[in-house]
């Protein structure tokens, strides 16, 4: 059976990276934790929320790489505590979301156990180019 790719359709010039986009989604993992909400709040603006109790803000990263949001969490065990039973795991993750063109991260904020991650999306200036026709000399 044959694949179709973006790339394979003549008109679509340019557009090789839509098919690397689709993989990269597709392996951004599907672990449910931490659990998250996406929310539209405004026009052009949008909210991740993550449920990260037990994590404090120096436990939290936040980065873009290359179109990619990612939340990093990493708890510490404090050596000096002797647990009778432990049924709250210092647990890492990762949490990765493909990000559009012109999509950036304005903040983010920690309350009562929730990572909000405020996007917004830029509006770029409309470009029209007149291309001129070169003659043989």
């Amino acid at each position: 059976m044959t694949r179709l790719s973006f790339a394979s359709y003549p008109h679509l010039l340019g557009f090789e990276q839509l098919d690397q986009l689709v993989e990269r989604t597709a392996k951004a993992g599907s672990d449910g934790y931490p659990p998250y909400n996406i929310e539209l709040i405004g026009e052009h603006c949008y909210r991740i929320t993550l449920a990260v109790a037990g994590f404090a803000e120096a436990d939290l990263a936040i980065t873009v790489e290359d179109g990619q949001l990612f939340i990093r969490g990493q708890q510490r065990d404090d050596p000096k505590r002797e647990y009778l039973h432990r049924g709250i795991a210092a647990r890492q993750f990762t949490r990765s979301f493909v990000l559009a063109e012109y999509v950036e991260v304005e903040g983010a904020s920690l309350e009562s156990g929730l990572l909000h991650i405020d996007l917004v999306r830029r509006r770029p200036e409309p470009v029209v180019q007149t291309i001129r026709i070169a003659t043989p000399s």
